[in-house]
């Protein structure tokens, strides 16, 4: 996993003709655990929607390492996000889930059952990986995006208020 840093220059952003985001600038630097504080509607979500590439800003530059990224589409990033709402396959079970982008691939399926494991190790589900979504609690389908996520090994890792449904413990313990 190679990490990059994250350097947003003069990003506005408006929706509706209503300014959201006004020449945000900022740098995060590699293996920086960095957090956003605002109250609802301040634009959190939409610069790490920007991050991400989901959407674009109407101006600015994001670079992650030397690489402005305004224009790659979010595939081509090496960026995963977990947002809010989990976004888990329904049709799914918890391993298949998880294995998901790894398949998709078209990892080696040895590999592939290696780092689910490995995974839902990790964040304490392997005795569930045959369940369904809907037969889980939040905590455990967040649980199971943040698996999803990490599997990637991403070089950037975009939080959006992921760890709100879990226990003040397991927060910790996924956080380390």
């Amino acid at each position: 996993m190679e990490k990059k840093d994250i350097k947003i220059v003069n990003i506005n952003k408006s929706f509706d003709g209503v300014p959201i985001l006004k020449n945000v600038n900022l740098e995060i630097e590699q293996g920086e655990f960095f957090t956003i504080i605002g109250p609802s509607g301040c634009g959190k979500t939409t610069l790490l929607r920007m991050i991400a590439g989901f959407i674009s800003p109407d101006s600015g530059a994001i670079y992650l390492g030397d690489e402005n990224i305004i224009d790659l589409p979010p595939n081509l990033r090496n960026v995963n996000t977990i947002f809010q709402k989990y976004a888990l396959f329904p049709h799914l079970n918890v391993y298949d889930n998880v294995a998901f982008s790894l398949r998709l691939k078209k990892t080696d399926e040895k590999i592939v059952d290696e780092e689910v494991k490995k995974y839902l190790k990790l964040v304490g589900l392997e005795e569930h990986s045959q369940k369904m979504p809907n037969q889980l609690s939040g905590g455990q389908q967040q649980r199971v995006s943040i698996a999803r996520a990490l599997i990637n090994k991403p070089g950037v890792l975009l939080l959006d208020e992921p760890l709100s449904a879990l226990d003040a413990k397991l927060r910790q313990n996924l956080l380390i």
